[in-house]
């Protein structure tokens, strides 16, 4: 494997956040700080916020995040992803890259959109939330609040796409081929399924069992004879080889079971998903931009902002001038920037910092405003009853 050229971005613990305002330290005081927040969205009854998530919003779902406690780059200190141009120019890397991603896609599958996710679909439900912008490839918010606007920053994994077509292939589809084409490793995943080594979170008993768990939904073996593995080509490739260069047709070519040789030139199928090194596609990074420019207000959830491709649209919407509140646990890179010349007495209006979990914070945030709003507009009868989105909403999400 070829050395990294790239640095992975801020993996060391970042510094502890300064709560804002002061009394944020508790949810009952995020509670308050959140509804000064969204005081101009509720007046004008119109959503005017822009949701931003990282993987922090996902860790109650079951799967790892990057910079968290616990997260893969604190407890897996050699841990790094694989880099856009190692996967496009090296077999063996997409040999690898593969087979960890086949034992790993059945957890990814089991996972479920959590509260955190459902509380932004009842956030946009109140009128307050216009869109979600996520850095996550894991799909929860377009599964947890399809009518809700999600722009998936990074791409998704729920897809493969041909490096060379463009065409996508159901990753469900493309994981029925890789079981097709690796019988041993297919058993093997069947024989670590039946140990209930995938059903446990914990780093330790997976490593007795002698798996090591990434981000991304993919499975570490130490010293799996990845070399073994094999992947189909892309469909479309195959049947009608594309032109590449200088009008010269592509070559594909597969095996007698149809997986992908080395001697082709075109019709490499990767995840949907923008990699490391990779640029983000134009009309993504286009709408990203454009969603900020629209929003009056931006809430930032479950994420230290490393990539600059995020951290780059907080600030701009700093520089635009507009509210921002981060709800994230431990510190966030340059996150000073993002509150300096704010009042020392307000109370949240013009930004919130809080350090506490979106799964707990986000369903108590919902029904607060609920609550506050029932009361504003039935004050004499002091009805604090959950609205029609409200019990049936949350006991889904908690199921």
């Amino acid at each position: 494997m070829r050395k990294p050229y790239m640095r992975i971005p801020y993996t060391d613990i970042l510094a502890s956040p300064t709560i804002i305002p002061q009394t944020a330290t508790t949810i009952s005081g995020a509670l308050v700080a959140l509804q000064e927040f969204f005081k101009s969205s509720l007046s004008k009854g119109s959503p005017s916020t822009v949701v931003l998530t990282g993987a922090g919003i996902s860790v109650a779902s079951g799967l790892a995040d990057y910079r968290g406690p616990k997260g893969t780059y604190r407890v897996n200190k050699t841990y790094r992803p694989i880099y856009y141009s190692e996967f496009i120019q090296n077999h063996e890397a997409r040999k690898r890259y593969w087979a960890r991603s086949f034992l790993g896609w059945t957890s990814l599958l089991k996972g479920k959109p959590n509260a955190g996710h459902y509380a932004v679909k009842s956030l946009g439900d109140l009128g307050l939330v216009q869109s979600v912008i996520t850095q996550n490839v894991d799909s929860f918010h377009p599964k947890a609040h399809p009518h809700l606007p999600t722009i998936e920053l990074h791409g998704y994994l729920r897809s493969c796409i041909c490096t060379s077509c463009h065409e996508e292939l159901p990753r469900d589809t493309f994981q029925n081929e890789l079981a097709r084409l690796n019988p041993a490793w297919d058993a093997f995943l069947q024989e670590i399924l039946a140990s209930g080594a995938l059903d446990t979170e914990n780093p330790d008993e997976r490593r007795a069992k002698g798996l090591r768990t990434n981000p991304d939904g993919d499975v570490d073996l130490p010293d799996a004879p990845y070399t073994t593995f094999r992947y189909p080509a892309c469909p479309r490739c195959l049947t009608a080889p594309p032109t590449i260069g200088d009008g010269i047709r592509a070559t594909v070519e597969v095996d007698a079971d149809g997986a992908w040789k080395s001697t082709s030139t075109a019709g490499i199928l990767k995840p949907a998903v923008t990699m490391f090194g990779e640029n983000i596609r134009a009309p993504i990074k286009i709408a990203a931009e454009h969603a900020i420019e629209n929003a009056e207000t931006l809430l930032v959830l479950g994420t230290s902002l490393a990539t600059y491709s995020a951290w780059r649209l907080v600030k701009r919407a700093k520089d635009r001038g507009i509210p921002i509140s981060i709800i994230n646990l431990g510190g966030v890179r340059g996150e000073d920037a993002f509150f300096s010349n704010l009042d020392p007495s307000q109370g949240g209006s013009q930004g919130v910092r809080a350090e506490l979990s979106t799964d707990e914070l986000l369903p108590a945030l919902v029904e607060h405003l609920r609550q506050s709003s029932s009361a504003e507009k039935t004050p004499e009868h002091h009805d604090h009853s959950v609205g029609p989105h409200g019990a049936s909403v949350f006991k889904d999400m908690m199921s």
